[in-house]
């Protein structure tokens, strides 16, 4: 440890699977960095639909992670484990984390934490490392998206959506989206979706051919699932990639695997949260070597919804259930 930190700090418990009121603060012991570790000093922290899944009971964390929620922070830098170099007491940083997040002091590995983007505050850095890891390892990895190929982001409004948009945009495709709301729509095509489709009025699978001259899109980003996975292998192109990271209206789907072999697509999908250490190291490396600089240059640039303090963070988590946001929503410790 550097430094007097307090024996204790505040953190959200999650008091029995189910709603948003079974989140209650708790005074924990203070975390103590271990080997390859920082402790951050959380100024502000991401809410991910990954938290809400977890406050539920069907998410747990890995092996090792604590069982307060929260998988992103901003802040500053207090105490060192053993093995860390990069890092300094005082450091403004923003980091990946298993779990923690929603306290005022979190652990992190020093692998997967990031200087907090020149120019932005610390409630915006905060919005940054799951999402852009996870836009980048489903959309660019698993995807391979290249620049002046298409991208389909559903959700488009979401935290993912918003940060889909602008960094495949930044990165040279071209970029649909669907949402839900004409409000929603506008924000899409604001943010670099060259089309925005309104999936209550609209059919997306018609919508796309029509753009592409049927000819499709070449990966699709899913978070929705359901009736959407069979939809989505006919609004793809021949060699088209579908990569799913949520299933916000089922797993299960009775579909027709023929446009598969005829399109000859490519259909996976992944988690972040119980990657290996190296494997979210490589993942941060890429992220701050190619999206850093285009956050820092404001072409990718962070959508907050609302911020709230950390005791109230059920109140956070009606709001994202409810489904009305654009963009992210924070806690402020």
């Amino acid at each position: 440890m550097t430094g007097t930190l307090p024996p204790d700090m505040t953190a959200i418990a999650v008091r029995a699977p189910g709603g948003p009121e079974m989140l209650e603060p708790r005074r924990l012991p203070m975390p103590v960095p271990g080997a390859g570790e920082v402790l951050i000093k959380v100024a502000a922290a991401g809410v991910n639909r990954g938290d809400m899944v977890q406050r539920q009971g069907h998410y747990p964390p890995p092996p090792g992670a604590p069982d307060t929620p929260g998988l992103e922070v901003a802040g500053e830098v207090v105490a060192l484990g053993a093995g860390v170099a990069r890092w300094r007491p005082g450091d403004r940083v923003c980091a990946l984390v298993a779990g923690g997040g929603y306290a005022e002091y979190c652990l992190a590995h020093a692998s997967h934490t990031l200087p907090q983007p020149k120019g932005l505050s610390a409630v915006e850095a905060a919005s940054m490392p799951e999402t852009v890891m996870t836009v980048w390892t489903n959309v660019f990895d698993a995807g391979r998206l290249q620049a002046g190929e298409t991208l389909l982001v559903h959700g488009g409004a979401s935290g993912i959506g918003t940060t889909a948009i602008q960094m495949a945009r930044a990165l040279g495709a071209r970029v649909f989206a669907t949402a839900g709301s004409v409000e929603k729509c506008a924000t899409c095509e604001k943010l670099g979706a060259d089309r925005a489709i309104n999936y209550r009025t609209q059919d997306f699978v018609a919508a796309v051919n029509a753009f592409t001259d049927g000819h499709g899109v070449d990966v699709i980003l899913d978070m929705v699932g359901g009736d959407y996975i069979e939809r989505n292998l006919a609004a793809a192109a021949p060699l088209g990639r579908i990569v799913w990271i949520a299933f916000l209206k089922g797993s299960r789907a009775e579909i027709n695997l023929a446009p598969m072999m005829l399109k000859r697509l490519t259909l996976t999908g992944s988690t972040l949260r119980g990657r290996r250490i190296e494997e979210k190291a490589a993942i941060a490396s890429a992220v701050e070597a190619r999206i850093w600089p285009l956050i820092e240059a404001g072409q990718v640039k962070p959508v907050i919804e609302a911020t709230f303090p950390l005791a109230d963070a059920a109140k956070a988590h009606v709001l994202m259930e409810a489904g009305t946001h654009t963009g992210k929503i924070i806690l402020t410790a």
